[in-house]
């Protein structure tokens, strides 16, 4: 059974026969295959792109949750090749262009946010993607960044994150001299520092760089940088590392990405986030030796830790571009950016990939797919057939004669579609509608009236929609007068009596209970977590100072419910 991990699967059968009978088994479903309804019109997170050189139409993009897919038509048609692996979500991919038929793929994810997915190791492929050999590196958990030795395809070099959750030894730089057979961790320490990214000068295999990342993220915080962070060098094929600091901020230093210039590649650019999200672009023009603070440019949204990666032009020196919630363009080296035109496009930008033969096109993958432009940015066509979805949670109503099925998803909407349609075709991404914007989460229907759909961004923010009038009303309940603030959970527990369809249960640090579909709200317990102050809790093994790497916005809500039942 292929293992479609980002589509939405009409397992809610599993859900309800699980309800019905306590003996359920999953023997009871052998028999059953799962269809596959979609959605592809809305997409979902693209983590890296790679490009075959010598034919552009051969394109790989890998997936937060949804695999590696392939196009061997500039884009046009895509087919899934990692559907049969232990994990679905990729952190790199790159080609070996002396062959283009040899893929690498790193594992996990390297945005760690608070909701990613991890990994197990690094692949190979030599058929162009059919089939996958395991390469090891299973601990690593977040592969960011995979670098081939242009000059000796048997040696690839390996940035890992690692765990983003707490203590662990599989991070950092790591090499190996036969084709993935054994690995050396030649950078990075056992506890906190680990790689965001590599660089090879093309010109000289010896001649390396890695940037390393010192951070600890908890269910209470997110602690983004310390001393383990820094840019270093390699002079000898990564197996000593010299630590580059002239020019470079004395401070904690947080999230860094880097780049070679194409034209220069005695010239590198460094985009380093500081303390509490500021941050700066730096360029060096002698291979490290020094560098240049430009700008104060830094990646924001929803941090510098989501984004931050650099790419260089190949069609023009200084031209650089920092991705971001609306990615940053310089024209100058990093002196003055602009904001990319977004227009009819996702924003949540991620992975950027050229094309050396057309100094117009761009490909950009984000939050919600792959765009592409053919002048170069002033016009975006969206790919509107990869399926990546990224679910939270799903409901389900009784209408007839289909029932509809509701997710959450991430940055793409509260979604609906019906079950089955009796059109020929099945269900397409015409069928699917939105409820309701921005990040979803846990969705909640009325029984007996399909009509009333429930639904929510993060924190608690929930909403009754009215499927027959388009209506939407938030209900969010709210603390009274003197109270505190409500701490609601990143993803809030809702649910709907089946004794009294009017009736909700909601929670935040309490439960909440209506009677009238939301319009008024009473508590019905106190204080149910342990209120904990979040700073007070342990980063790097003990407890920070408040003036340290914090990202405060980063963070979720702690000390709230996170289930109701």
């Amino acid at each position: 059974m292929k293992r479609r991990i980002y589509t939405l699967f009409t397992f809610v059968l599993t859900f309800t026969l699980s309800a019905l009978s306590q003996d359920f088994t999953m023997d009871l479903l052998k028999d059953l295959s799962p269809r596959n309804i979609g959605p592809a019109g809305m997409s979902g997170r693209v983590t890296s792109i790679d490009v075959v050189l010598n034919n552009t139409d051969i394109i790989y993009a890998g997936t937060a949750s949804g695999g590696l897919w392939k196009s061997e038509s500039g884009g046009i048609k895509w087919s899934p090749i990692f559907d049969n692996e232990l994990t679905a979500s990729i952190g790199a991919v790159k080609i070996q262009q002396s062959n283009p038929s040899v893929i690498w793929v790193g594992t996990g994810e390297g945005n760690p946010r608070n909701s990613l997915n991890g990994g197990f190791g690094i692949y190979k492929s030599i058929d162009g993607g059919k089939t996958w050999m395991e390469k090891g590196l299973k601990e690593t958990r977040h592969i960011h960044r995979i670098v081939i030795d242009p000059t000796n395809p048997d040696i690839i070099y390996v940035g890992a994150i690692g765990s983003p959750w707490g203590e662990h030894k599989e991070r950092g730089v790591y090499k190996s001299i036969d084709g993935g057979k054994s690995w050396q961790q030649t950078l990075g320490d056992s506890e906190w520092v680990g790689a965001t990214d590599l660089l090879i000068d093309p010109r000289n295999s010896d001649l390396l760089y890695a940037a390393t990342w010192q951070r600890h993220r908890t269910v209470a915080g997110y602690l983004g940088g310390g001393p383990g962070t820094a840019i270093y060098k390699s002079n000898d094929g990564g197996d000593n590392w010299i630590k580059l600091k002239k020019g470079l901020p004395k401070s904690n230093m947080g999230k860094i990405g880097l780049v070679l210039s194409p034209q220069k590649p005695d010239v590198i650019y460094a985009a380093i986030e500081l303390d509490r999200r500021t941050g700066g672009v730096y360029k060096s023009e002698n291979q490290g030796a020094s560098w240049k603070k430009m700008s104060d440019a830094v990646a924001g949204g929803t941090g510098p830790h989501y984004y931050q990666e650099l790419y260089a032009s190949p069609h023009n020196f200084d031209e650089i571009y920092l991705a971001d919630n609306y990615m940053q363009v310089s024209f100058d080296g990093g002196k003055t950016f602009v904001r990319m035109n977004e227009t009819e496009k996702h924003v949540d930008n991620h992975a950027v990939a050229f094309k050396s033969s057309d100094k117009n096109y761009i490909l950009v993958g984000c939050d919600g797919g792959l765009y592409e432009s053919f002048d170069k940015t002033k016009n975006w066509k969206f790919i509107d057939n990869l399926p990546l979805t990224q679910f939270y949670k799903i409901a389900v109503d009784d209408n007839k004669p289909f029932y509809n099925i509701y997710g959450g998803t991430q940055d793409n909407n509260t979604q609906g579609a019906p079950s089955r349609t009796d059109n020929i075709h099945g269900i397409r991404n015409s069928d699917w509608f939105i409820i309701l914007g921005g990040d979803g989460h846990q969705p909640a229907t009325e029984p007996g009236n399909p009509n009333i759909v429930y639904a929510q961004w993060q924190r608690g923010n929930l909403n009754r929609h009215d499927r027959l009038t388009g209506e939407n009303i938030n209900i969010k309940p709210q603390p009274e007068f003197g109270e505190k603030t409500e701490r609601f959970n990143w993803d809030a527990p809702i649910l709907v009596s089946p004794h009294n369809p009017k009736r909700l249960y909601f929670a935040s640090q309490r439960v909440w209970k209506s009677d009238d579909r939301g319009d008024s709200w009473e508590t019905i317990s106190e204080d149910l977590t342990n209120n904990i102050e979040r700073i007070s809790t342990p980063f790097y093994g003990s407890k920070q100072k408040w003036n340290n790497a914090w990202d405060v916005r980063a963070m979720s809500n702690y000390s709230t419910i996170t289930s109701l039942s």
